[in-house]
């Protein structure tokens, strides 16, 4: 059966698409957004607002993320995950219409597929936390 435009298949389709447009940006250390500009090809929407979040909320998702991830800095982790990780923070954080549990059960999805053998687990770990921390926080404080 197709995908419906805009439902769950195309939006797990345009975190595919975010994710290698954002690992690009980063291996040619560039921006998501100049990655983004460079596509020949306009990039569904939800993909372009998380590359387009991601980039401009990088520091504070990294902040967060490092809080979260004990053992790891973010700079160390395998450069998969650190991408998943912030793609599906800044939904938890900045995308009030993505439901937690999607976020999160598509983060580990895309680890377990692209990443390494104990990266689903590593992922759901430190995308628990942050989602604590996010539902614990009073209305309209980031």
């Amino acid at each position: 059966m197709p995908d419906r435009p805009g439902g769950v298949g195309s939006r797990r389709e345009a975190r595919e698409r975010a994710l290698a447009l954002l690992y690009e940006a980063e291996t040619k250390d560039e921006s998501g957004v100049e990655v983004l500009a460079a596509q020949p090809v306009a990039v569904e929407d939800h993909a372009a607002d998380v590359v387009r979040g991601v980039t401009e909320h990088r520091d504070d998702l990294d902040a967060t993320i490092g809080r979260h991830a004990r053992g790891w800095t973010v700079e160390r982790m395998p450069a998969v995950d650190r991408t998943v990780l912030r793609m599906a923070a800044y939904e938890l954080l900045h995308r009030p219409d993505v439901p937690r549990n999607v976020a999160i059960n598509e983060a580990v999805e895309l680890a377990k597929r692209y990443s390494t053998d104990d990266s689903g687990r590593f992922v759901n770990g430190v995308l628990s936390a942050i989602a604590s921390e996010a539902a614990a926080r009073p209305e309209g404080s980031a």
